[in-house]
């Protein structure tokens, strides 16, 4: 492992061409493994939203982030319950001078293992991040970071590049902003899981005792935590993994675990809903499903030998005017997911829907007729074959139903043949940014509660699909947006970011869903965690 010392130094190497801010679980524990203060007994958590790494350098996925908001401290994070942001390990944190972001640091704090946690560590934490860049990890959330300083060993002093960034708060809330011991992560390269547990470098209001990649994990709740979220009301909790939903639909419905979380699917839910033994919890929400296209290799790309924008464009608009948004929500998810017109999810201000207005019949419904003339006017060939991918275990079982629900109505339209391939999470996300997918399927779980978190990843030259969209004037008018003062003035802006790339169509938005998590009614706290900040946080849960 290769560890840093306090007092090196790191070049930043800033992201993108605009100064702007950007945005952005070995066996089954069946018995008791401890308890708290209480008595309580250690609570099982069940998830399907498999792990890519702990480092946070490396991953930008919520099954990632997941284990990171139980683990790693953050200089800024909400009170469960809430979405509004707070001092976490940090005092104060407050702009000093409009590009100049200063946080005082809590005196005495430590990590799990002993060492000093300081403002050495915040600086090497975000220096790391930039320096590493990571095409699976969140560094492009720091586009806006010219530099970071530790003059003390308590104070950091955030250098930005574009003033008033009104979205630097929320980024150090987010993947982006995990705090890390420089003294067990290596400067230059994601550090291995395994080294990161034996060198117990927590700091967040649990560690990990044990870990088996994608198993079972098992958390331990860290007195020397000093944070926001407080104490755990549970000592020890068991994080399980599952490779299939309805396994875990069985587990939490014979008390085999406690909690069900990411994902159970829509039939699921409705019958646990009939459950006395289990109480069905749902929160705000934020999670979007859609279908990503490579500039690149989709049919017509860049770097296909029959490459045409002109042509590219109209299959993506034709495939846009094809989809059915309604038909996917009733007979896939019941409701549980809802049509997606935008990027932005409806409920979040500057959310518009422009797709709507742009393509199929003017009210969400599909036009294969206007698609037909779309694919005539540019010259494509019908039926065209398309590949599309998309994961079977990372979004959910049913998101086989969903795709071959896509492909029957692509085909249906009589304009596409649809190759239909399905990867595991973790073989997925590496295919995906190494050019190997034309148009697949990725969801969203955001970061935090505004509409940049929708746009900034997205849709900027250098953003997290790796997908070679690139639009200056979309990056401007997102740089833009994030540092404008005025709140009318931003939503405007916003709308106007969300109708340029609905023009493009980078992705495609289908729909929109909940948060939903499943637990024995002896367990409390549930609700709780499951709010605007999108966290999902241990510290909740009691029995």
């Amino acid at each position: 492992m290769t560890s840093a010392s306090s007092s090196r130094k790191r070049a930043l190497a800033v992201l993108g061409g605009t100064a702007a801010a950007v945005l952005v679980l070995s066996g089954c524990a069946g018995g008791n493994t401890g308890g708290d203060d209480n008595g309580s007994d250690a609570i099982i958590v069940g998830t399907t939203d498999k792990v890519t790494t702990l480092d946070p350098a490396g991953s930008y996925d919520n099954g990632s982030f997941f284990l990171m908001n139980n683990v790693f401290p953050f200089l800024m994070n909400s009170v469960p319950g809430s979405a509004e942001l707070e001092p976490d390990i940090a005092e104060s944190a407050e702009f000093t001078a409009p590009t100049e972001f200063t946080v005082k640091l809590k005196e005495g704090l430590e990590f799990a293992n002993g060492n000093p946690l300081t403002s050495s560590d915040v600086k090497f934490s975000f220096d790391r991040q930039v320096a590493i860049a990571d095409p699976n990890g969140p560094s492009a959330l720091l586009a806006n970071l010219e530099s970071t300083e530790a003059p003390d060993d308590t104070t950091v002093v955030f250098n930005l590049l574009a003033e008033n960034d009104q979205i630097w708060l929320q980024i150090l809330s987010s993947p982006a902003g995990v705090i890390v011991d420089e003294d067990s992560f290596s400067p230059t390269e994601v550090t291995p899981d395994d080294e990161i547990v034996d060198a117990n470098a927590f700091a967040g209001p649990y560690t990990i005792t044990r870990y088996g990649f994608n198993d079972l994990v098992q958390f331990q709740a860290y007195d020397g935590y000093q944070g926001l979220l407080g104490t755990p009301k549970t000592q020890t909790i068991n994080l399980r993994y599952f490779a299939d939903q309805s396994n875990m639909k069985l587990a939490v419905q014979e008390g085999d675990i406690d909690v069900a979380t990411r994902s159970l699917s829509a039939t699921d839910v409705e019958d646990l809903s009939n459950n006395d033994n289990v109480t069905v919890h749902t929160g705000p929400g934020g999670e979007t499903r859609y279908i990503v296209f490579n500039f690149n290799t989709m049919p017509f790309g860049a770097s296909t030998p029959e490459a045409d924008p002109a042509k590219a464009l109209a299959v993506r608009q034709a495939m846009a005017n094809v989809i059915d948004r309604a038909e996917i929500s009733d007979q896939v998810y019941k409701g549980t997911y809802v049509p997606l017109y935008s990027y932005v999810p409806d409920g979040l201000p500057g959310a518009t829907q422009p797709l709507k207005d742009l393509y199929g019949d003017g009210n969400g419904g599909p036009d294969v007729d206007k698609a037909t003339a779309l694919l005539e006017e540019a010259g494509v060939t019908t039926p065209l074959a398309i590949n599309l991918q998309y994961n079977p275990d990372h979004y959910g079982a049913s998101s086989g139903d969903e795709y071959a629900l896509v492909k029957s109505q692509l085909e249906e339209s009589g304009l596409f043949t649809v190759n239909l391939q399905s990867t595991e999470w973790v073989q997925y996300n590496e295919d995906r940014v190494a050019d190997v997918y034309p148009i697949f399927q990725l969801g969203w779980f955001p970061d935090y509660p505004d509409a940049d978190n929708y746009l900034s990843p997205f849709f900027r030259t250098e953003n997290f699909l790796v997908n070679h969209f690139s639009d200056p004037a979309v990056d401007q008018l997102i740089a833009q947006q994030a540092v404008e003062l005025d709140e009318d003035t931003r939503l405007q802006m916003l709308g106007e970011a969300q109708e340029m790339v609905a023009a493009q169509l980078s992705t495609l938005p289908l729909l929109q869903g909940a948060q939903v998590a499943v637990a024995g009614t002896d367990i409390d706290g549930v609700s709780d965690t499951l709010d605007g900040s999108f966290k999902f946080r241990f510290t909740t849960l009691s029995r």
